[in-house]
Parts: C-alpha cells; sequence; structure tokens
C-alpha cells in the first residue's frame, strides 16, 4: 500500500497535515510516536501532540522497531502515522544502529498499510559545527531521498500550507 511523505521544517505543520491526510483512510487510525521522552520540554511537546489527536488514534511507542510496529498494525488499523522519521534516525543513530534505517524503510514499503510518514527536512541550515550533527544531517538527507522514492505522494509543508511535490512534473536534465 501507499507511503506518503509529509517533510518540511520545525513548526511547519507537517503533523497536522499528515492527521489531515489520514482522516480519507478509515476510522482506524494509529500513532507510531518515535521521541523518547527525557525531559521536561519534551513532555510538554509529546502532550500536545497527543491532544491535537485525541481519542480518534492508537498510539504506540516505538523508537526504534518501526517496521516491526507498522507490521503489527496490520488488520488493526485502516492507516498508520508515524512521527517522525528523524527522531527514529536520531534514536537509531545514538544507539549505533543507523545502518538499520534503509532496510527498515524498504519493509516499510511492502506493508499492505498506508504509512503516512512525517519527516524534517534538516538540510535547509548552516553547516552544523561538530562531526555528529553533520553524520547526522547527511544520514537524514539520504533517509529523506530513500522515503520520498518509495512513496506515491510527497508534500513539503512550509509557513503551515502544504505543497505536493510528487506526483508532480519533473523536469530532467
Amino acid at each position: 500500500m501507499p507511503i506518503i511523505l509529509v517533510g518540511g521544517g520545525a513548526r511547519s505543520g507537517k503533523s497536522s497535515y499528515a492527521l489531515t491526510l489520514a482522516e480519507s483512510y478509515g476510522p482506524r487510525k494509529a500513532f507510531i510516536a518515535t521521541a523518547q521522552v527525557y525531559d521536561e520540554e519534551m513532555a510538554e511537546r509529546v502532550r500536545l501532540h497527543r491532544e491535537e489527536r485525541n481519542d480518534a488514534y492508537s498510539t504506540i511507542e516505538e523508537p526504534y522497531e518501526l517496521a516491526t510496529a507498522i507490521r503489527q498494525q496490520e488488520g488493526l488499523a485502516d492507516v498508520v502515522v508515524v512521527d517522525c522519521l528523524t527522531l527514529w534516525l536520531t534514536n537509531l543513530l545514538l544507539a549505533d544502529r543507523e545502518a538499520e534505517a534503509a532496510a527498515a524503510l524498504e519493509e516499510i514499503a511492502k506493508s499492505p498499510l498506508p504509512c503516512i510518514l512525517i519527516t524534517n527536512e534538516v538540510g535547509c541550515g548552516i553547516v552544523p559545527d561538530n562531526a555528529l550533527a553533520r553524520r547526522f544531517r547527511d544520514l537524514a538527507g539520504r533517509l529523506n531521498q530513500q522515503a520520498a522514492a518509495l512513496a506515491i505522494e510527497v508534500y513539503y509543508t512550509a509557513f503551515g500550507i502544504p505543497l505536493r511535490i510528487k506526483p508532480g512534473a519533473l523536469v530532467t536534465p
């Protein structure tokens, strides 16, 4: 089934738009949260996201085994929303498991369950000043490219406005 990728910068409206897209798939919606809560600020972010979803979603917290968590929703949900790929990649990177990301995305693409994947665009800023941040930026860029290639639809959100970039006209040199 389809992968739909929704990306953008911080606070660009990508999560809200992904939830809007999920509404058209049916009443049984799952939300896979990849964030890990280490401080009060992150706990507040999680609380606000849960409030936005209310009771319309079953929530699964899974920081590492994303493909497995999606497979477990097959037959239980009409659609799954994953928020977000870049936090998931961060978890894998810090656990020295980032090499697993590409294969997991391939597994997700094989699922019969429609998946709306949310991701951050992190390559539009300055070059980070440390090796770990540069490595993350490069890995995130590659992961986002892979997810976009596997997706049937790709949206980029800016200023709360979703822009559809796939399918769309492609001009090649």
